[in-house]
């Protein structure tokens, strides 16, 4: 093992940089909230005619489209950096086209859910609507993580990082998942009925 020298002012910095990235994830946490509060009160509030409904569904899947597709690459490309086949770099870079689509596509799914006429009382939308703030709280907690990676050498692997690093992208990438799906299979089975 070698040692590196670390100025005193690296490491302030690099504290004040923890501590902004834990600021940021708060900030972010209350707004998605907000945000998805604010989604799910509308919806009570609005109602729309066939037409205004229909043309909401068609942007709702368009941003759904968007969003998961970029969530799928991304997690694809992880997979491969897991197996070995893609470099730390790759994903990063990967990481960083991804995320306006990401966050673009959820708030598009938002904005068009206020006119879709939820059934609230319905338990599936329930579970559909705490999947979806689920999978937007996770997708924030993931921030801190992924600016370590970015510190990182960029052929590191998968086993360079340290067990909480590693159990903490596989717990994030399964909530991420596990909500995606719930809340498309959901939407679509409410769709239908």
């Amino acid at each position: 093992m070698s040692y590196v020298p670390v100025s005193r002012r690296t490491i302030r910095r690099h504290r004040e940089s923890e501590r902004s990235t834990r600021r940021l994830v708060v900030v972010l946490c209350a707004a998605a909230a907000a945000a998805w509060l604010l989604s799910v009160t509308l919806s009570t509030a609005v109602h729309v005619d066939t037409f205004a409904h229909n043309v909401a569904v068609v942007l709702h899947v368009l941003s759904l489209v968007v969003a998961f597709g970029a969530i799928i690459l991304v997690d694809w490309h992880g997979f491969l950096w897991l197996i070995g086949r893609r470099k730390l770099a790759e994903i990063i870079r990967l990481d960083g086209a991804a995320t306006p689509l990401i966050w673009g596509g959820l708030a598009g799914m938002l904005a068009t859910g206020v006119f879709l006429n939820p059934h609230l009382t319905n338990p599936m939308t329930d579970v559909k609507l705490a999947a979806v703030l689920a999978l937007s709280l996770n997708g924030i907690m993931l921030i801190p993580l992924m600016r370590r990676l970015a510190r990182m050498p960029t052929d590191a692997s998968f086993a360079d990082l340290t067990v909480g690093q590693r159990i903490h992208m596989m717990l994030c990438l399964v909530i991420s998942q596990a909500c995606w799906w719930t809340a498309i299979i959901i939407g679509f089975i409410n769709g239908m009925f």
